[in-house]
């Protein structure tokens, strides 16, 4: 099996399931980021969902609190990407190029292609892009993750390019404290609770990550709730008690979140504080995620354990029996499953 890149399996699912911040430290010379354009390798699909996304909803994706300057933290997250992948992203100066779509930003956030090799669509793209956003939006098309900032000083998440959020509108928690942005999450107390310690925290001089995962029936990467289809599986699919058609289409929702921080602003005497936090979101049939029987028994161990809040907030109540079946049958070694 393939994992998303970074997702740690034994380390995010346990059992019994609970909601809690799941914050590790990352060791020296991680990786964070994820190119998702390379010279001679093409694109991923994460670059092309994302180009739809920003290409037709762009105010969706890219949302800011009035005043707030982000360039900092930009410029933070852009040599960050140089010094990572140097392959697929260089800052020389103010112009930044993303070397897999053939694109340059100017001084003056102005497009510039490479000679015979930049992808035509990408400068009609950005030139229809706010100047102000134009370097996020090409950050965002040069890497897999999405991209918002945290700020210690007032608690809050006062920038977002989530352009493949997970069934949650970015423009809904734009400017919003961080225990209010989870306040909805189901069985997630610890997390409000502890939210002011988890924004300083975060926001400090060491690089963080947690994971989140959940089983869907869609596939995309992008699941804004205005644009997913707020049915669940069919009723058909859910009257297989073996849950095999269920399974079979139904995917492995993962997300490996980190945090980058800022430099100039990591919070020393209690001064405020800012960090770039990474969203990396991969989708996978579930018969591939879960080819592992030992995997597959540790999902129904998680998923058996989880609370009726929990359910009904991932939409997973009445798939769980069928959901149940098929994970015990495939932890046993049943490889006629899906």
């Amino acid at each position: 099996m393939s994992d998303t890149p970074g997702f740690d399996f034994d380390f995010a699912v346990q059992a019994p399931f609970r909601m809690q911040p799941g914050l590790r430290r990352l060791a020296p010379g991680t990786p964070q980021l994820t190119p998702a354009a390379l010279p001679q390798r093409g694109v991923s699909r994460h670059m092309r969902e994302k180009l739809a996304v920003l290409w037709a909803f762009a105010d969706d994706a890219l949302c800011s609190v009035p005043g707030f300057d982000a360039r900092p933290a930009l410029d933070a997250l852009a040599a960050h990407a140089a010094a990572e992948h140097p392959a697929a992203w260089q800052v020389d100066g103010a112009r930044w190029r993303c070397a897999g779509l053939g694109w340059s930003l100017d001084a003056d956030d102005e497009p510039v292609a490479d000679a015979d090799t930049g992808w035509p669509e990408i400068g009609p793209f950005l030139r229809q892009i706010a100047r102000p956003w134009r370097r996020a939006a090409l950050l965002s098309l040069a890497f897999c993750e999405d991209f918002a900032i945290v700020d210690a000083a007032s608690g809050s998440i006062p920038w977002l390019a989530v352009a493949l959020p997970s069934v949650w509108a970015p423009a809904e928690k734009v400017g919003r404290p961080f225990g209010e942005i989870h306040a909805p999450v189901a069985d997630a107390r610890l997390i409000v609770q502890a939210a002011p310690q988890l924004v300083k925290l975060v926001t400090g001089a060491e690089r963080w990550e947690r994971f989140v995962w959940t089983i869907t029936p869609h596939p995309r990467l992008h699941a804004h709730p205005r644009r997913y289809p707020p049915e669940r599986w069919a009723p058909a699919l859910l009257a297989d008690a073996s849950g095999d058609t269920l399974a079979a289409q139904s995917w492995w929702r993962t997300e490996r979140q980190s945090f980058i921080p800022v430099p100039g602003t990591t919070i020393v005497d209690a001064g405020p504080g800012q960090a770039v936090f990474c969203i990396g979101v991969e989708v996978q049939p579930l018969g591939r995620a879960l080819a592992e029987p030992a995997r597959a028994q540790r999902v129904h161990e998680a998923l058996a354990s989880m609370s009726e809040a929990v359910l009904a907030y991932r939409g997973l109540g009445a798939a769980r029996a069928p959901l149940l079946a098929w994970l015990a049958r495939r932890a046993a070694g049943d490889t006629a499953t899906a």
